[in-house]
């Protein structure tokens, strides 16, 4: 405890003197900013020389990793390392510059021409990656470097794709745990920081956007120890190594005042403190299918790491289950990931990752082994969803007019290939034949998902997100999440104040940076944050930042109120009206304009007071032969523009999104229809 205390002063060599406060006097000097690159440990086989960085600007001291990268569980004669290969992932909370830092090493590996236009974020290659800003798929690609391959997998930083990071920590030895100079470890940091060290992994801290204006590395930097210290962390693990670095600008260093010109002390960390994969290269094949990707030529590719033998292009293998169930297949194509691309190969060796054509069954977690000798590897294993939702086909009158997939099957089918490769979600079948329950990590999740169909021509309903109980001996447990806040001072009030009336409880509160922002830590229940995200925006006007993690469950924390309008429903089918609007906009905040079709039942706007309205929004002005002598002038509030999110967020328990192609529309639930007033 003593020594964790003592981080909040400034680090200095004395920090370990007293040998009653620091069991290891290593972990308390190799981990000063001062000292960290210059700390002698027992040499390895891979850190026995120091290596010259031939880069500008760079620090006079050769970098010398404190991450032993021999384990006393690596002690078998049978296995050894590759040099030429280095295989990491890129981890990180969200908005902390993951994908950033790849295009920067991408751009310095050479990747690309030096007259080619590259777009930025370039590993977002997904539609909707781009339009939100976020990185939803893991993705894989590869640079060389000083004749050594480094295969690079770039991973979300949401915590409802947690999934996607828990799936492909099993096909490297060594992480990059990307940390913003300004906020520090965050929820999400946690997460991953925690599976990393639980596979033991070799972990290389990066300090990004170190040049924000109000960056604090020293923080930074103490903050991720004492998260090690939290996570139980071996001693090996806890002496990290720490390269300042600013993704945007392509610069990195060892020290927050002395940046290289370039990424170069990040790939000579990459080289020295990531251990190359350690392979059983004369043993049966096996290969663990990680991911699994579509291609209307070739079919489905599984890709993951060759942990064992040799993988060659029309080898006959076996495909194997936990079950030990096996069944044969070819491989018929074979690639590798160089630079940017994939790119064809006779044979894989154990270590590097690959992609493989030819088995069209294979589902993520299966293994590809030796045809006579294989065994199957273990199971990829993922946390459980904490939150369900049901998807019903469309029943509103508008039911066909937009969408191509409409019927119960077409869902069916859809929902159950979704699960083939999205480990984290669940699908199982409703109380009636076109009912599905979708259970996910969180409403961002089973969101994306819902997104991913309308496009694709699907058309159905959804109803609200509802949390997933357990129970506990006789008692009833849901799960909790922690939520972090940054908010500026004079908003506190209200975020705290709606924090609480959602059985939040405040563990934790302290001032971040020089721009007069609070961080706020809650443990709070799940069924909490439902709908919170636009409360939270609403009472801060616009400039709280919510963060999220599934913590724990916990027992039932007691009824919540999340919403207390009701909704202006329209009374009958037709199109709406300027007339018609101007006196229901007296009601409430609209969602309409007016020309638009509605159907008896479909929600017009939020109401004012508590409790559901029935409205007619498609009244026309009496035509009568008495004339008046000037027409009344309409002037229309605007109509509020909900979102995908923002329909799901809202909805309550009689209320379901209908989603098609080209609209989003929320509807009373006709299955569930309440008396209105």
């Amino acid at each position: 405890m003593e020594m964790a205390m003592a981080f909040h002063k400034p680090l200095t060599s004395s920090v370990s003197t007293n040998p009653n406060s620091n069991p290891n006097p290593r972990r308390g000097l190799c981990f000063s900013s001062s000292l960290l690159f210059n700390c002698k440990l027992p040499s390895s086989p891979i850190a026995t020389a120091p290596l010259k960085i031939p880069f500008r600007n760079s620090a006079s001291a050769p970098i010398k990793c404190s991450v032993s990268t021999e384990t006393p569980q690596e002690k078998k004669s049978q296995l050894m390392r590759r040099r030429d290969i280095r295989n990491i992932a890129i981890v990180a909370h969200v908005d902390h510059g993951k994908t950033t830092l790849v295009d920067a090493m991408l751009k310095q590996a050479k990747v690309f021409r030096d007259n080619q236009f590259v777009q930025e974020r370039i590993m977002d290659s997904n539609d909707l990656e781009r339009e939100r800003g976020i990185t939803i798929l893991s993705k894989n690609t590869s640079i060389s470097y000083k004749d050594t391959k480094i295969n690079i997998i770039d991973t979300p930083g949401h915590s409802d794709f947690g999934g996607e990071v828990e799936r492909v920590l099993n096909m490297v030895e060594g992480v990059l745990l990307v940390v913003d100079s300004v906020e520090g470890p965050m929820p999400q940091t946690r997460f991953v920081l925690k599976k990393a060290l639980e596979f033991g992994h070799a972990v290389v801290v990066v300090v990004n956007k170190i040049d924000r204006p109000s960056a604090r590395p020293d923080y930074v930097v103490n903050a991720t120890f004492e998260l090690f210290i939290e996570l139980n962390a071996t001693d090996e693990q806890c002496d990290f190594q720490v390269i300042y670095a600013s993704g945007i600008k392509g610069k990195a260093g060892l020290s927050p005042e002395n940046l290289a010109e370039d990424l170069g002390p990040l790939f000579e960390s990459i080289m020295r403190c990531i251990p190359g994969p350690r392979i059983d290269k004369d043993g049966a094949l096996q290969m663990l299918a990680t991911n699994i990707e579509y291609d209307e030529h070739k079919g489905r590719i599984a890709i993951g790491r060759v942990h064992a033998g040799v993988l060659q292009k029309g080898m006959d293998v076996r495909v194997c289950t936990t079950e030990d169930a096996c069944r044969y297949a070819r491989v018929s194509e074979l690639f590798v990931y160089e630079k940017f691309f994939r790119v064809p190969a006779a044979t894989v060796e154990a270590g590097d990752i690959c992609a493989v054509c030819g088995i069209d069954d294979i589902q993520i977690g299966e293994t590809i082994a030796d045809k006579s000798f294989g065994k199957p590897l273990p199971a990829i294993k993922v946390e459980e969803p904490t939150v369900k939702m049901a998807f019903a086909i469309n029943t509103s009158p508008f039911v066909g007019r937009e969408g191509k997939y409409v019927t119960s099957r077409n869902l069916r089918d859809r929902l159950y290939r979704e699960i083939e490769r999205n480990l984290a979600m669940r699908v199982e079948d409703g109380e009636t034949a076109d009912t599905f329950i979708v259970s996910g990590r969180g409403t961002l999740h089973i969101t994306i998902l819902i997104e991913n169909m309308r496009r694709e021509g699907y058309e159905f309903m959804v109803g609200p997100p509802k949390v997933i109980n357990k129970k506990v001996g006789d008692k009833l447990h849901e799960p909790f999440e922690i939520a972090t806040v940054e908010v500026p001072e004079e908003h506190m009030g209200s975020v705290v104040e709606l924090l609480g009336k959602r059985r939040g409880q405040m563990f934790d509160m302290l001032a971040v940076g020089s721009e007069g922002t609070t961080l706020l830590k809650y443990k709070i229940p799940t069924r909490g944050l439902l709908g919170l995200r636009n409360a939270i925006l609403t009472a801060s006007r616009g400039t709280a930042i919510l963060n999220t993690i599934f913590d724990s469950y916990g027992p039932w924390a007691g009824d919540i109120t999340t919403r207390d309008q009701g909704s202006l429903v329209a009374f009958e089918e037709g199109s709406t009206t300027s007339y018609a609007l101007f006196s229901a906009q007296e009601r409430g905040q609209m969602f309409v304009g007016p020309g638009v079709d509605v159907y008896k039942g479909q929600i017009m706007g939020i109401h004012q007071r508590p409790g559901d309205l029935s409205l007619n929004v498609c009244k026309k002005k009496a035509a009568t032969n008495i004339r008046s002598n000037k027409e009344q002038t309409v002037v229309l509030d605007s109509p509020l523009d909900y979102s995908l999110d923002d329909c799901i967020e809202y909805i309550q328990e009689d209320e379901v999104v209908e989603v098609t192609p080209l609209s989003i529309r929320m509807c009373k639930n006709p299955k569930l229809a309440k008396k209105t007033r």
